[in-house]
């Protein structure tokens, strides 16, 4: 039986961009495996204890195909949209983020996760682009609430989610296998309407 044949769109065929100050988000392509590996392996140890165990194969090229199918057919369904985080002065890529879990009707919610590379950690990309997708997923996507969990000894996460305008809202216990546990998180949610009075004050009011 043959393999099944996979078409990828080119880097020039995909048109999302989500804009903000100093970065952009866009959707994966298949074109982004080798400077998206360099990223991920260079930044292996500072990701670890935050993510779900790596695969033996995550690293290569054939895993990152099946990656960006998987990205592909989960946003035709409506079900994720993944992201690469980008600079804006060269394009270069420093983080991801994912809206997830996405449900519609009486929910009309989804989660958010996100990762930035080792070497663009602590410069504020992360935050520029949370604050550029956020009226994306609530003025475009017209979805109603965003959740987030990070772990309690993630004090950089937490920080970063306050500072985008997310209120703390539980302890989930044993909510996530991360690197291979089972973890608690901090749950985080923000409301469309929460944004709407954030952005009503003007910039800096989430900080």
């Amino acid at each position: 039986m043959a393999p099944p044949v996979f078409r990828f769109r080119s880097r020039t065929q995909e048109e999302l961009r989500i804009e903000g100050q100093k970065t952009f988000l866009r959707s994966p392509v298949i074109g982004d495996f080798a400077e998206w590996s360099r990223l991920r392996a260079a930044s292996r140890s500072f990701l670890e204890p935050w993510e779900p165990r790596w695969p033996e194969d995550d690293l290569t090229r054939s895993a990152f195909r099946y990656r960006i199918r998987r990205y592909e057919l989960d946003r035709e369904a409506g079900a994720t949209l993944p992201l690469f985080v980008c600079l804006k002065m060269n394009g270069r890529i420093v983080g991801g983020a994912t809206v997830g879990s996405i449900r519609r009707g009486v929910a009309e919610s989804c989660s958010l996760g996100y990762w930035m590379g080792e070497q663009y950690a602590g410069q504020g990309l992360m935050s520029d682009a949370l604050k550029a997708l956020i009226p994306h997923v609530f003025d475009r996507m017209q979805l109603h609430r965003i959740e987030a969990a990070c772990i309690p000894d993630n004090a950089r996460s937490q920080r970063l989610l306050e500072k985008v305008g997310f209120q703390r809202e539980g302890y989930l216990n044993g909510y996530l296998k991360i690197n291979g546990a089972w973890r608690d998180h901090l749950l985080y949610a923000l409301i469309a309407e929460d944004w709407q009075s954030l952005r009503a004050k003007g910039p800096g009011s989430g900080e």
